[in-house]
């Protein structure tokens, strides 16, 4: 028998994300959010979602851009310390010695460190509750080469991205491929008559 577990937001592992704003001085700054994920294919759309105490709420809103880096593992520690201390009190990217370049598609700061990034133009704003959902389409993403085959395409092993366990806050690795999508499932397909 199933166990209750109330209402609450309890979707696992969730992606650890660090968003990139520039601040009302023009300064980089960046923040940790596990409330993330994509939201449309076409045109593709991610979403972050905020409370509106955090410094970055109020960048979002004036510059209507954001970088959502992933986290992998060598950057666990970073982001983890980009999710506790606020931009109001210092420049937390020069505390950790992360370097940051200025988009050249959206009005937000690339950290050079961080192996993916997505570019993102803000294009929907919904104010939910406690948290402020911003939906930001695509403009481009951004890789290391290091985490990219000869195709393109991400490696999972290479890259090393975090995930989030919110009731229990911990951070998690990701393991190997399982199988593939809409290949694994196959064998419960009915047998098409000849």
């Amino acid at each position: 028998m199933k166990r209750s577990l109330g209402a609450k937001p309890l979707l696992f592992p969730t992606p650890v994300l660090v968003v990139g704003t520039y601040d009302d001085q023009g300064r980089p700054n960046a923040m940790t959010a596990a409330w993330g994920g994509i939201c449309c294919s076409k045109p593709p759309c991610v979403t972050v979602s905020l409370r509106k105490a955090t410094y970055t709420y109020a960048s979002l809103m004036a510059r209507k851009a954001y970088t959502l880096h992933v986290t992998d593992e060598p950057h666990l520690t970073a982001s983890d310390f980009l999710g506790m201390a606020s931009g109001r009190d210092g420049d937390k990217l020069g505390t950790l010695g992360l370097t940051t370049v200025r988009s050249e598609l959206v009005d937000a700061p690339i950290i050079q460190e961080y192996p993916l990034v997505l570019e993102c133009k803000i294009v929907h704003v919904h104010d939910l509750g406690l948290h402020t959902m911003f939906v930001g389409e695509v403009q481009d993403i951004k890789a290391d080469a290091r985490v990219l085959d000869e195709k393109g395409h991400l490696l999972l092993d290479a890259l090393k991205p975090l995930g989030f366990m919110p009731e229990v806050r911990t951070y998690h690795g990701m393991g190997p491929a399982l199988g593939r999508a809409f290949d694994a499932g196959k064998l419960h397909m009915p047998k098409k008559a000849e």
